[in-house]
């Protein structure tokens, strides 16, 4: 029983309709959080990992890259790609973006893990202005094995 010239608060006029919408909006924000930070994980996972570390620094140090982009190469978006590891074997088949001042790029690693070590079987990069392949592996590279 409401006292006359007493009031109700704001809260005691609408938490019919605001309990339900808090609770809502506080179970959205919270999935948000939480699947951002599972996304954020996951992606820090994959840029942590060798092929894709290998992968950068090859394409990094490639003259001929270096000379079609530009300096500095640096990532440009996300990875697409798996890598599975267990234990001390795994595969991996990525695509890292690319870029420089004069252009962009995806650098491709295919490569598969055996006690502990890495060996690529594909490593290149196609600039995505020409079309063109180079390959980071070398003919002349008969080690492409890289020991963690």
């Amino acid at each position: 029983m409401e006292v006359q010239g007493q009031r109700k608060s704001w809260f005691g006029r609408n938490w019919g309709w605001a309990v339900p919408l808090g609770g809502c909006l506080t179970m959205i924000v919270i999935a948000i959080v939480f699947f951002g930070a599972v996304f954020f994980g996951v992606s820090k996972a994959f840029t942590g990992s060798t092929p894709y570390q290998d992968g950068l620094e090859k394409a990094k140090e490639d003259p001929y890259v270096l000379e079609l982009l530009g300096t500095p190469v640096e990532t440009n978006g996300m990875m697409g790609g798996s890598i599975k590891v267990a234990n001390d074997s795994g595969t991996a088949e990525i695509a890292i973006p690319i870029k420089g001042p004069k252009g962009t790029a995806v650098t491709y690693v295919v490569g598969t893990k055996k006690n502990g070590e890495w060996t690529y079987d594909e490593m290149y990069v196609i600039v995505e202005e020409t079309g063109e392949q180079i390959d980071l592996l070398g003919y002349e590279d008969t080690d492409k094995t890289i020991k963690e």
